[in-house]
């Protein structure tokens, strides 16, 4: 440890903190590329400080760990307060303990934070475990006692071939969306996510942060309106690498649900970025247990597994 410098994550380190996480991209198949513009967002999200929610690890100059807390604004479908661990070691100072003093550093920190943001509320740590079951972060999370909850498949799409006609449901309209459709958005996911595992409640200004970001794609997401032009249904894209689009959001309203908008909302999209020339492949994470049998609908518009993660959950109190 002698050998290696600790600090916190600052602006002026968002060019060497992409080089390490492209590095860690591509080594473990995670394929989750950012450019030092969209970390440098990451650092003004609305309930992160990075002077306390933030570690960075340094040998000489190059930056060879990192790690990464977010505590919940608000409480999750059980009423407890999700905080999220996220991070990584270059491969090349991996065995050494970094990992493992990244872990406890940031644990310390969410029991402070959640105990401080939500008085006397349960908490719990969640953590991803990587793509391989070798993946040397499981065997780190389960000699801490974490144990795996859920797997999320990571699916995708060619746009270059043939794309399923999907008609759009009577009594209903898609639209791309625009900034007047932020708030009714917003307010439509969270009556659509209030049944999903691990699902928190999105604020006003975490939800405009990412709706306006510089990797959001707008252009490419879709919202199905009723009659009445209310928020049924949407899709939410955006992109961090080149030629290949992210669907980050796909919900439906629970009294909607059964009608096909959010199949026909996705076609929608997919018919978008195929005709803007701009895209060669359409991706999305789904939760494999979701409770709206949403990989039966990504399956059946051509979408096929490329990898899965497990999501590794430590319940704190």
């Amino acid at each position: 440890m002698d050998d290696y410098r600790w600090s916190t994550l600052h602006a002026e380190d968002v060019e060497a903190w992409a080089t390490l996480t492209n590095t860690l991209a591509e080594h473990d198949r995670t394929e989750e590329f950012y450019g030092a513009e969209d970390l440098a967002e990451e650092l003004e999200e609305p309930g992160f400080d990075p002077a306390r929610d933030s570690l960075a690890v340094w040998a000489g100059d190059q930056l060879v760990g990192y790690g990464q807390l977010r505590v919940a604004l608000a409480l999750d479908v059980e009423g407890r307060v999700r905080c999220s661990l996220g991070g990584g070691v270059h491969p090349e100072h991996r065995g050494r303990g970094l990992g493992r003093a990244l872990m406890e550093k940031m644990e310390r920190r969410a029991d402070e934070l959640a105990a401080e943001r939500h008085p006397g509320r349960p908490w719990f740590f969640r953590a991803d475990g990587g793509v391989s079951e070798a993946d040397p972060v499981r065997r780190l999370l389960e000699h801490r006692g974490y144990r795996p909850v859920r797997w999320f498949n990571e699916m995708e799409r060619p746009l270059d071939g043939p794309l399923p006609e999907v008609p759009v449901p009577d009594g209903v309209r898609l639209v791309r969306p625009d900034d007047e459709l932020c708030e009714p958005v917003r307010a439509a996911h969270n009556r659509a996510f209030l049944d999903h595992w691990g699902s928190t409640e999105q604020t006003a200004e975490t939800w405009a942060q990412h709706w306006r970001s510089r990797t959001s794609r707008l252009d490419c997401s879709t919202v199905v309106l009723g009659a009445r032009d209310e928020v049924l249904a949407y899709v939410l894209c955006a992109q961090w690498v080149e030629r290949e689009l992210y669907v980050n959001l796909v919900g439906t309203v629970p009294e909607a649900r059964g009608r096909g908008l959010a199949r026909a909302a996705l076609a929608g999209t997919m018919a978008v970025a195929a005709a803007s020339g701009r895209y060669d492949v359409i991706q999305l994470g789904v939760d494999s247990a979701n409770p709206t049998g949403a990989t039966r609908l990504y399956d059946s518009l051509g979408f096929t597994v490329d990898r899965t993660v497990p999501s590794y959950r430590l319940d704190r109190s």
